[in-house]
This record gives structure tokens, C-alpha cells and sequence, in this order.
């Protein structure tokens, strides 16, 4: 089927965008048995749903016409839960119905509704807007709705789990009642149901089936992850796939601020959408996407509701949904209009039954695999290196000079070696992380035990160990002398070395391995830079960055000699005894054995010893003689209170204060207060 049955000027504007063949829900809509009808459509992100609900309601705004007449009370009136699907519906309704004269404008929370109410006293056709502003305008008489002919509602499962139900009652109430009602929802729940039994006169019902057509175009993926390297693990993910733009989705706003500060420090153009941003910053970060400008966006799913970037090519799942619709609506960002897109699901030992889980009941198939490695990316960017188109062209007239130049007195080496590291200093540096193995394919051979025997080695030996028996130890750090660098920030601001050496090598344009010791005190940190790369490293970070964090080298006072990190890398290893070592016990140094002595066999003591007296000790001048009590028989000394009375009883009276006492102490519960 192709779009000749639906209204030549909506015809028209599908074929300049390139539309050949519609979606099965396009096709449904316009089909003869849903013309005029009430619809109640059942269909999944991505399917071409904003287009399907266009054509749907063409024929009723424009019967046999290919113009509209003047703008005056809006003809039709879409509602969707967010502000940013309103507005990417209002756009492609607007490029759809352009030939048609059709004023479409948007009516959504966080914009000024005096703006708005402006635009609605010039006339519209179709207005676009969110549940709770469109219902702040009909009741404050800035939207007349007595004109309609069609109200859509967009993703109404969405709308009554966000709790819009009585705002779009209220409207489907004010509606004319001879109007049509399209409702499309991803599923069926019974309030979906019943809304569509109160509001909709015998409804077609189209369920379009997702067996793989909302699903075909996005690869998913499964990444094995510890749960400590997931940050990790999604910097290496954004290296390797090299998206235009990648979508990051986590679960709370404290991750999103979390994670988006980790990229930034990792030297990634990213930004932030989250429920806490003001209407102005979501479009400044929207903008920056579109624009080239910022290719990360770390998310919530509540922000990222409507969203749609051209060349989204990668969906991260860095903390799985809930459920498997907000992981279909978070996948569906991308894969759209024909175009190729990944959904990766980063899974931690943990929550493997749950990712098992979302992937079944949204009945999809994912590829198991762990997260890439540094050596993957390295030869990833050294293919990306050498497929650049700048590699291939000629340098134009005015490089000319600049190529004559460098040519002059330097080998092509060495050009060579300053092109790859120009091109390694603008990515970001790829992390170390590990694969925890579990959800490999266990349909492998189980492994012999000649296997095993082939791998078996003596009890403590290593399994990189040299002829001697020896592992060998991957030097870290610099190898030579080193130079002290202070940092403004301490341990009270939070300091952290797995964010400040990112931040140091971003900043810098070093390596991780020309970092050497970090330490962190409670207002300042000190870390040591090879001494070949200092004076580099300080041009770099002379002017504080984004972060503002002031970088300078310390005096020669401040500098606590340190071991080199060569002396520190080579320094051997205890030796290590093989199991099968067959010395004998006896042979083998004995420690000195002390065994008890009996308590009847005491040596003699060289003098008796005598016994304690009381008055051995002679009497101080100024000590007081002891009270004895003559009045008992045998005398003694007198013990405290030993007396009939009580302590204290030569205190003065009325020392007690009068009155009852506190909390009714003394008196039967229940009893009147005094």
C-alpha cells in the first residue's frame, strides 16, 4: 500500500521527506474501514505513529479541499504527556500539513502561557499540548474547543500513569460530542479501556502486531559488567560505537548528575535532562544535540519522553528499567525511520534474571557479550585513523606553506607520530574493565580432563610467569624522575582519584601512565608528573578549566622525596616454593620449642621474702588519724550512713517542692488530676 489513499497535499509532503512505503499502522488508519471512525489504536514507539494520527485525521480537517481556511478556533487538538513529545509532534505535524496552510502551535508546561494565549487569539487549526496547560486555557477561555472536529491523545497509557485522567476527562467532556477520538496507546490496560467506553462512540479497535517490526531495526545487546565498572563500562561503549549521538539512560537524578560529571571529566561533549531542569535548559541541551554541539545525552525516562534526535544511532541502558515497556520506550529513541540502531543493557551479575526477564516479556533477543576492551578500541581508532577522509585529499593552496614547513628538517615519521598523537589527544582515554564471564554460550564442549591436565602448573605459580618461575610485574607510572603538582582540591570537596586522573590527562594531554602518585589531603592534593612531560603538562593546565580547579607546581620545600616508580615497579618479588618441594621437616630450621614448667618445680629464691605488715611503713607527719567508733564493742572504724537516719538529714527543710508530683506518680491511673 502506498500514501495514495490519503490527501494529496499530506501526499505531497510525505514524498519531498522521502516517504515511499507507509508503517503497518500508517496503513491502518487510512484504510476504508477506519475513515470517520473513532480509533483505538494499539502500537509501539518508533512505528511512525505521529505521522499514522496525521493522515488519520487529513480527511476530516480537509474532506476534498487542498487548502484550510483562515486560522481561527483550532479544528483539532493533540494531547501528549510531556513537553518535549508535544513539541516534536507539533514539528512533524507541521512539515505534514505545510501545504496545506496550516497554522499548528504548542500549548505546553514550562513556556509562558501569555506567549501562548497570544498565539491562541491569532488562530490556529491544530494546537498541540500537554494535559494539564490545555486544560488551564479552556478554563481560563483562552482555548475555544467548540470547533473540533478530531482530538488525538498520544501515549495514553503514559498520560494516566503520569495521573493526567481527570484533565483528560475534563477536556474529552468540554469536546463537542461530534467530534472523532483517536486514542493510541502502547497497551491496553483496563483504564485505557474504559476511558475509550466513556468517551468514544463505536471505536475501531487496530492492534498492529510487534512481533519484530518495532524491534527489527535495533540490535540489543547484554554487557556483562562488574558492578563497580558500569561507569566505566559505558565510557568504553561510547568509544567504541563513536555514535553522532548516544542517549544514556539512568533511573534517579542524583545518577544522572552522577554520571554526566564523569563524562565531562572524561573529556565527552555531554549533557543533562533530568525532571529537575527548567523548560529554557531543556531546550539550551536539546539544541546542543541537534547542533553538534554535545553528542552525549545522560537522561531520566520521564525526561527523554518524546525526545527525537536525528542520528541517535546508540541507546545505553545504564541501569535497567523496571519494567519491559520503559525499556521498549527507552530502545525506541532510536532505530527509527528505516535507520540501524543499538540498545545496550549493562547487566551486573546481580540483576542477570532481571535483564532475562525484560528481554522475554518485550520478546526480543540479546547478544550476550562483555564490555570493550582497551585493545579493541585501540585498534577501532587506529581504523578510523586511517579510513579519514583528510587523510585522502590535497592540502589546498593556503596549507601550502604550513606543509613546506613541517616537511623542513623533520622526518616523515615523525609527522606521522605528531598526527597520531594530535588525534589520540581529542579522544577520550578508553577505561580498564573487566568481564565477569557469567551468560556466556553453554552449549560449548564440556572441557576433558586432559584439558585440565594440559593447564595444570605447581600450587602458587602464575600464570604469566617467566622461566624462573617469576611473574613478571607491569611497571605503572613513570619510570624516571618526577615533578609535584598541588591541587586546590582536597578530600573535604570531595576529591577522588578515579575522577581526578581522567581530569588530570584530559587537561593535561598526557597519559595515565606519566601520572604517578595521587594524594589527596583534606584541602589540597598533590600528584607527581614525569619529569619529561612536566613543563607540557603545566602550558595545559595553567588556566583552570570548566571545572575550576587550579593546578601549580609545588616548591622545592613542599616536595617529599619519593622512590622513583621504576625502583618501586622492579623491586623482586618474595621467591615462591613449588608444591612439590620435598625438603625434609628435619631439615628445615626449627623454631625454638618452650615447653611449661611444672608449679611445684620453682627455682629456690636467693632470699625469703617477707611478709606484708600494715604499719611496716612509718606514719606521715600531716596524716589524719583514723576515726574509731570507742561506743562497739572491739571498736573499729565507723562505716558511712551506718546510722538509723538517712544521708543528707541535716539538709534544711522545704528543700523539696511542693505540689503533686510530676506525671502522677503515686495515684491510681484513671484518677482525676489534682
Amino acid at each position: 500500500m502506498s500514501f495514495s489513499l490519503t490527501s494529496p497535499p499530506l501526499a505531497r509532503a510525505l514524498a519531498d521527506r522521502n516517504y515511499s512505503d507507509p508503517t503497518p499502522v500508517q496503513s491502518a488508519v487510512i484504510e476504508d474501514a477506519a475513515r470517520g471512525r473513532d480509533l483505538l489504536v494499539s502500537s509501539q514507539t518508533g512505528s511512525g505513529k505521529t505521522i499514522a494520527y496525521g493522515l488519520a485525521i487529513g480527511e476530516t480537517l480537509l474532506g476534498t479541499a487542498e487548502k484550510l481556511g483562515p486560522a481561527a478556533e483550532p479544528l483539532a487538538l493533540i494531547i501528549a504527556p510531556t513537553r518535549e513529545l508535544a513539541l516534536q509532534v507539533q514539528r512533524e505535524l507541521a512539515w505534514l500539513y505545510a501545504q496545506t496552510g496550516a497554522r499548528v502551535i504548542s500549548c505546553v508546561g514550562g513556556m509562558d502561557p501569555r506567549r501562548e494565549a497570544m498565539l491562541l487569539d491569532e488562530g490556529a487549526h491544530i494546537v498541540v499540548g500537554t494535559p494539564g496547560r490545555l486544560r488551564d486555557h479552556i478554563e481560563r477561555r483562552r482555548l475555544d474547543v467548540s470547533a473540533l472536529k478530531a482530538v488525538v491523545l498520544d501515549e495514553a497509557d503514559e498520560m494516566l500513569d503520569l495521573g493526567f485522567r481527570d484533565d483528560l476527562e475534563f477536556i474529552l467532556k468540554t469536546a463537542p460530542e461530534s467530534r472523532r477520538s483517536l486514542l493510541f496507546s502502547a497497551t491496553f490496560p483496563k483504564a485505557i479501556v474504559q476511558l475509550a467506553q466513556s468517551y468514544q462512540r463505536d471505536a475501531l479497535r487496530i492492534e498492529v502486531e510487534a512481533t519484530r517490526r518495532g524491534h527489527a531495526d535495533i540490535a540489543y545487546k547484554a554487557v556483562r559488567v562488574f558492578p563497580k565498572e558500569a561507569e566505566l563500562a559505558v565510557v568504553n561503549l561510547l568509544r567504541f560505537h563513536n555514535a553522532p549521538v548516544a542517549l544514556v539512560f539512568c533511573n534517579t537524578r542524583n545518577a544522572v548528575r552522577h554520571l554526566e560529571a564523569i563524562l565531562l571529566e572524561r573529556g565527552f561533549t555531554s549533557v543533562a535532562l533530568s525532571g529537575e531542569l527548567g523548560q529554557n535548559e531543556r531546550n539550551a541541551a536539546l539544541q546542543a544535540l541537534r547542533d553538534g554541539r554535545a553528542r552525549v545525552c545522560v537522561a531520566t525516562d520521564v525526561a527523554a519522553r518524546g525526545i527525537d534526535l536525528p542520528g541517535l544511532d546508540l541507546v545505553i541502558h545504564a541501569e535497567l528499567p523496571n519494567d519491559s515497556e520503559v525499556m521498549q520506550h527507552r530502545s525506541g529513541r532510536t532505530g527509527r525511520a528505516g535507520n540501524k540502531g543499538t540498545s545496550v543493557l549493562l547487566v551486573p551479575q546481580s540483576r542477570r534474571r532481571k535483564a532475562e526477564r525484560l528481554l522475554i516479556e518485550a520478546k526480543v533477543e540479546a547478544e550476550w557479550i562483555g564490555p570493550p576492551t582497551e585493545e579493541e578500541i585501540r585498534v577501532l581508532d587506529q581504523e578510523r585513523l586511517l579510513s579519514d577522509p583528510l587523510l585522502n585529499g590535497d592540502g589546498s593552496e593556503d596549507d601550502a606553506g604550513m606543509i613546506e614547513a613541517l616537511m623542513a628538517g623533520r622526518e616523515a615519521r615523525d609527522i606521522a607520530a605528531a598526527l597520531v598523537r594530535l588525534y589520540r589527544a581529542r579522544l577520550p582515554a578508553a577505561e580498564e574493565v573487566g568481564d565477569p564471564g557469567f551468560g556466556r554460550d553453554e552449549r560449548r564442549p564440556a572441557r576433558t580432563n586432559e584439558d585440565y591436565a594440559a593447564k595444570r602448573r605447581p600450587f602458587g605459580a602464575g600464570r604469566d610467569e617467566g622461566e624462573d618461575g617469576e611473574r613478571p610485574r607491569k611497571p605503572a607510572g613513570p619510570r624516571g624522575d618526577t615533578v609535584w603538582f598541588r591541587l586546590d582540591i582536597g578530600r573535604k570537596q570531595g576529591a577522588d582519584p578515579r575522577q581526578l586522573l581522567p581530569m588530570l590527562c584530559r587537561r593535561g594531554r598526557i597519559t595515565r601512565d606519566e601520572v604517578g602518585a595521587i594524594r589527596i589531603f583534606d584541602r589540597e592534593t598533590k600528584v607527581e608528573i614525569d619529569a619529561d612531560v612536566a613543563d607540557r603538562f603545566y602550558d595545559s593546565v595553567r588556566i583552570p578549566d570548566r571545572d575550576k580547579i587550579v593546578i601549580e607546581p609545588t616548591t622545592e620545600a613542599e616536595r617529599r622525596p619519593a622512590k622513583s616508580f621504576a625502583d618501586k615497579a622492579e623491586r623482586p618479588a618474595a621467591p615462591r616454593r613449588s608444591w612439590g618441594d620435598d625438603q625434609a621437616a628435619e631439615d628445615r630450621p626449627q623454631r625454638p620449642r618452650f615447653e611449661p614448667r611444672d608449679a611445684n618445680q620453682r627455682a629456690p629464691r636467693s632470699e625469703d621474702r617477707k611478709p606484708y605488715r600494715a604499719d611496716s611503713r612509718p606514719p606521715r607527719d600531716d596524716a589524719r588519724p583514723p576515726r574509731r567508733d570507742d561506743g562497739k564493742p572491739g571498736g573499729g572504724f565507723k562505716k558511712p550512713f551506718a546510722g538509723k537516719g538517712k544521708p543528707f538529714g541535716g539538709k534544711p527543710e522545704g528543700g523539696r517542692p511542693g505540689g503533686p508530683k510530676p506525671f502522677g506518680k503515686g495515684k491510681p491511673r484513671g484518677g482525676p488530676r489534682g
